[in-house]
């Protein structure tokens, strides 16, 4: 049996960028939590600093997790990311030491 993969991304925006990349991945949420795999999706903007977006995505595997970042519009996005962001994104994998309520 696989074990849930989960990581929090931080993304950098570029300042002028911000309000277009929150419209753009706020489009995705819904989507995404609807998505086969998916247990947590979360997309949070810092309180001090505007141009710094988080992820908080738990999925049932990696293999979910691939499958989701395969999608056009995904793959679309990591080619392009650059044009929104100050620097790449940074990822932390995460170890799950607590269940998740929507698998409670």
């Amino acid at each position: 049996m696989s074990h849930p993969y989960g990581f929090i991304l931080h993304a950098h925006t570029r300042p002028e960028k911000a309000d277009a990349f929150e419209a753009l991945f706020r489009a995705y949420v819904e989507p995404s939590r609807a998505e086969p795999g998916c247990i947590e999706y979360h997309m949070l903007r810092d309180a001090r600093d505007p141009t710094l977006f988080i992820f908080f995505e738990v999925w049932q595997s990696r293999a979910h997790l691939e499958v989701h970042s395969n999608l056009p519009h995904m793959r679309r996005f990591h080619e392009e990311r650059m044009e929104y962001l100050r620097r790449d994104f940074e990822i932390r994998e995460i170890e799950m030491l607590s269940p998740s309520r929507a698998q409670s």
